[in-house]
């Protein structure tokens, strides 16, 4: 086999560049970001069940549902995406003691991006060697602290996973760049997982390939050899086939998987999502201090060309702008999908800092970066209590976009009161509804829910569930019953119509 060689710290002038002195010990590293990934899980744990489930947290709940009922995973390439988020679920909901659908709660679902959202700060650790020890510490406080970390890795969606497999796959990629057969294993890994996670794969892909052509320019090194590319490949495909089919359960998952692409580029239009060029540039400036810092960072990766240092600065700051302004070029915008942003800048941030700690040290450029950071995180610390655990679900909440109020927490228990009332141990339940998630969440404990689209016959039921534009079509059905409104979102409701009051 090759002997793989180990890959130092960035030098200059024989000393590590910008780090702190306790990034010379590999046992103090990572016991700090040991520590920063449990303070991180310590953060995102309280109150975890408590926000209402958001429609695509609700989807994602009852395909978790299904797969601990014994179905395998099916692709929908119109409006779902890959099964690495229920891959990482599943086992955990078995753990927690859950059979099904019905057995599930918020908590153990939410658990899987919380884990692996506090498990990427160990990823950071694992960064050091590239991006010097002071750059990743500030990228995993700012992990620790910051509101869009915090809020979605507190949301069962896929984007979460998406950012630390992305993290996984640079750090790897660039050992395999270097030569390194386990580098190449992991890399393939994660790129499979990224694949298995979303269809924006497509879009960091191609900003990574130009990372890596601008590190071979700057660097000057060779390609890697045959050997290690194959293996990347290799596992690559055996890993990514696997998982999408859902080990071999569902090939046509595969074929699906190209059939996503004409709808992914359809999606990109907006399809009612649509938001302006500069929607991220706002959603990812807290106070406008994060941007000044990563201007000092691209500033510390250009200088690194003049000393001659062979680091990942300018790479990481291709890749940054790459993905920063082809998401924003994008009119279909979300604010999940700025995570994907988050994670580059926050390490150019840490590269603006470490710079700063380096040329300004003899002049008290330490006392003021950490005067600087420790400000910038008790701000962002304020504002995560207030977006994530005060009102999550608000209107106002700019990471609560399109959210189910609390009204509609009111719904279930509400339901099981007019069952008592009527002795109805079981009773029927028809939703006549366009769009109805996350009802199927909220009614899962009712073994018997029927879901209609408005002007279909939902038959005779002991309770109605309904938009208010369907309940114009079932007069004769609802006469006699006295309707209840509840929130679903902003601006839209449902009503619920208890059983009649003659009813035995």
């Amino acid at each position: 086999m090759q002997n793989e060689e180990p890959i130092p710290e960035r030098r200059a002038s024989g000393q590590p560049v910008g780090s702190l002195r306790l990034s010379s010990s590999r046992v103090g590293r990572w016991i700090i970001f040991s520590a920063l990934a449990l303070l991180a899980l310590a953060v995102r744990l309280p109150g975890l069940g408590e926000r209402p489930m958001h429609t695509d947290e609700a989807i994602n709940g009852y395909i978790t549902g299904e797969l601990l009922a014994g179905q395998s995973f099916h692709y929908d390439p119109r409006d779902r995406h890959g099964p690495s988020l229920y891959l990482f679920a599943k086992p955990l909901a078995l753990i927690c003691g859950a059979k099904n659908f019905a057995d599930l709660t918020e908590t153990e679902l939410r658990l899987t991006p919380a884990i692996i959202g506090s498990a990427t700060i160990l990823l950071l650790g694992a960064g050091v060697e590239l991006f010097g020890f002071t750059a990743c510490l500030v990228a995993a406080l700012l992990f620790v602290a910051a509101p869009l970390p915090v809020y979605y890795s507190r949301y069962f969606i896929h984007e979460t996973l998406f950012v630390a497999f992305t993290l996984g796959l640079i750090l790897s990629g660039w050992r395999a760049l270097r030569n390194s057969l386990s580098g190449a294993v992991w890399a393939g890994l994660f790129a499979a997982l990224l694949v298995n996670t979303k269809e924006t794969f497509v879009i960091h892909f191609f900003a990574l390939g130009l990372a890596a052509a601008a590190w071979f320019i700057v660097s000057r090194e060779k390609l890697p050899s045959v050997k290690v590319i194959g293996v990347a490949f290799a596992v690559f495909f055996v890993a990514g086939i696997l998982l999408f089919t859902w080990f071999g359960q569902n090939w046509k998952a595969l074929a699906d998987l190209f059939h996503a692409v004409p709808h992914l580029s359809s999606r990109a239009s907006g399809e009612g999502h649509q938001k302006p060029f500069p929607y991220y540039f706002s959603l990812l400036s807290p106070g406008y201090v994060l941007w000044p810092l990563a201007i000092l960072g691209i500033g510390e990766a250009i200088a690194s060309l003049r000393t001659g240092i062979r680091a990942l600065g300018l790479p990481l700051a291709i890749y940054t702008l790459a993905v920063l302004l082809i998401y924003s070029a994008i009119p279909y915008k979300t604010p999940w999908l700025a995570l994907n942003i988050w994670l580059p800048l926050m390490l150019l941030c840490g590269l603006g800092v470490e710079g700063y700690w380096k040329r300004f040290a003899k002049i008290g450029g330490h006392v003021a970066a950490i005067i600087v950071i420790g400000a910038l995180l008790i701000f962002l610390g304020q504002r995560t209590w207030v977006l994530a655990f005060k009102a999550p679900a608000d209107p106002k909440n700019p990471l609560a976009y399109a959210h189910t109020v609390d009204d509609l927490l009111r719904l279930p228990a509400r339901v099981e009161e007019c069952a008592k009332e009527k002795n109805l141990k079981q009773p029927l339940i028809a939703v006549v509804a366009s769009d109805p998630w996350p009802l199927p969440w909220y009614l899962r404990k009712f073994p018997r829910v029927g879901f209609w689209q408005p002007g279909q016959d939902p038959g005779n039921a002991d309770i109605y569930i309904t938009s208010a534009q369907a309940s114009e079509n079932l007069e004769a059905k609802l006469n006699d019953r006295f309707p209840e409104f509840f929130g679903l979102r902003p601006e839209v409701i449902v009503i619920l119509w208890p059983p009649k009051a003659s009813s035995p």
